[in-house]
């Protein structure tokens, strides 16, 4: 997904707030300065407040209509959001338990086998292709990510109740029910106790088959990753990672709907544009040193005789 190009208000800011540099002085808020100089003229010739309104004019429309500064407005803007959406990833991925932790990272690092494996098939001008690519596995990365906060959360829900005891209460108001009086205030509470636990099991239920989607999708995405990178080393050319990516983007989109559709049940983490747009993928922090366990002391020498 391409984004779309900085706008004229956007440019136009820019050029305003940047700083002008010098070798002397350093980066120098040159209009603002301009804005000051002649705004203190004016009170002594009122001409000078046009004159300085005409020279930041001047200045600010001079620079934002140079394809230069364009560029380096858009390639600011991308940096910024391609950083805003690595720490994302990484604030995401603090929350995960240490085995869902430990699966990302593998994922992550086949990724980046992927990735090692391109510039050995491309030549000049491969840079772009590789940031296209990039993208499209950091967009596959993000919608594992999404599965894997949502399945905690999901288990978490699940081992704070038990299905047992919410189908016993079931069943025990349902008998309580039968033996009250019809249309009493005692039947009237009981209906609603019933309602509420019949939903309490529905929920149980559709949590149930939302983790097996859940767990389905993660494999999939898994052996999807593998056979992206079994295939790209074996064809001995990089179009066949550029049509495997596009091929899974179809299926991505399905996938990342669904988790839109039930953000309100599963708790997802929403769609992120910057994953497309990022041209590398995400640094995670290093796993903590495992412990050494204390070795044990030495036995006792035996003693010598005389």
């Amino acid at each position: 997904m391409t984004a779309a190009p900085p706008s004229l208000k956007e440019i136009l800011k820019a050029a305003f707030w940047r700083p002008v540099r010098t070798r002397i002085l350093g980066a120098m808020p040159l209009t603002q300065m301009l804005l000051a100089a002649f705004g203190l003229a004016g009170f002594f010739n009122p001409g000078f407040w046009l004159l300085g309104l005409a020279a930041v004019v001047a200045f600010v429309g001079g620079r934002s209509a140079s394809a230069r500064f364009q560029k380096l407005v858009e390639g600011e803007r991308l940096l910024a959001r391609a950083h805003g959406w690595e720490e994302k990833v990484q604030a995401a991925f603090a929350r995960l338990t240490p085995d869902s932790k430990d699966r990302y990272r593998r994922l992550l690092e086949q990724c980046g086998q992927i990735l090692g494996i391109v510039p050995s098939l491309e030549g000049e001008g491969g840079g772009t292709l590789k940031d296209l690519r990039a993208g499209g596995l950091n967009q596959l990365l993000w919608l594992f990510l999404r599965l894997l906060s949502s399945r905690e959360l999901i288990l978490g829900n699940l081992s704070q109740t038990d299905r047992r005891a919410v189908e016993a209460e079931l069943a025990n108001v349902k008998e309580r029910l039968a033996a009250a009086p019809a249309e009493s205030p005692l039947a009237r509470s009981l209906q609603a106790t019933l309602e509420i636990q019949t939903r309490r099991l529905d929920n149980l239920t559709k949590a149930k088959s939302n983790l097996e989607v859940i767990d389905a999708e993660l494999e999939r995405i898994e052996q999807q990753v593998r056979l992206i990178r079994e295939e790209t080393a074996v064809s001995g050319g990089p179009e066949i990672l550029s049509n495997r990516l596009d091929a899974v983007s179809s299926t991505l989109a399905e996938t990342s709907r669904w988790m839109d559709q039930h953000a309100d049940f599963i708790g997802s983490l929403s769609a992120d544009e910057g994953a497309a747009e990022a041209a590398s993928l995400p640094r995670l922090p290093e796993p903590p040193a495992p412990v050494e366990s204390p070795r044990p002391p030495p036995p006792p020498r035996a003693r010598q005789r005389n």
